[in-house]
């Protein structure tokens, strides 16, 4: 199974730090057990790839080109 990556730099950190966090309020006891869903954000942040972007065919990975073919002498 070849998973394409579909999570670009910012949303990788965006998806760190809110994973973070929830987890933090979750062990300090701010908010209840469900804190713990902050898994899912850094698991998917860490695999570059969101099964959600792939059902919506989103992507905020950039566009990679590949270069150019020189011509053939």
């Amino acid at each position: 199974m070849n998973i394409i990556k579909n999570i670009g730099s910012t949303d990788k950190i965006v998806r760190l730090v809110v994973g973070a966090l929830l987890i933090l309020l979750a062990v300090t006891g701010s908010i209840g057990w469900w804190g713990y869903i902050g898994i899912v954000p850094i698991v998917t942040a860490l695999m570059n790839w969101c099964p959600a972007y792939t059902l919506l065919g989103m992507s905020t990975c950039p566009v990679n080109t590949p270069p150019a073919n020189p011509p053939a002498v």
